[in-house]
């Protein structure tokens, strides 16, 4: 059987008629955080995560490093939540609510 010669489209968009718009962070007062313990898909090893941040990505990177750095651990901060390793969520709690952040504690125990 011959093999079909695939087609290749080129396609074009064009942008430059729609507004871009800068997400802004949200003072701590307005956020609502969630903070959870997840176990799945790390091999069983426990991280503690942070989600609900509306913002930039640079200031939730800021909120991880300043949160990695309280708790001594590691840990990243992207996709809108933050990341840190080891079963951390009442430390985590603590420090965000004396941040001035509202927080909830989320998933069981």
């Amino acid at each position: 059987m011959a093999k079909k010669k695939k087609e290749k489209y080129i396609v074009y968009s064009d942008y430059s008629n729609q507004d871009y718009f800068e997400e802004k962070t949200l003072t701590p007062e307005n956020q609502n955080l969630k903070v959870l313990i997840d176990r799945k898909q790390r091999k069983g090893k426990s991280v503690t995560l942070v989600t609900g941040f509306v913002g930039t990505e640079e200031d939730l990177k800021k909120l991880g490093k300043e949160l990695k750095s309280k708790c001594g651990v590691g840990g990243s901060a992207k996709d809108g939540e933050i990341m840190i390793q080891g079963e951390a969520r009442d430390k985590v709690l603590k420090i965000l609510v004396d941040m001035g952040y509202n927080v909830k504690k989320s998933g069981g125990n």
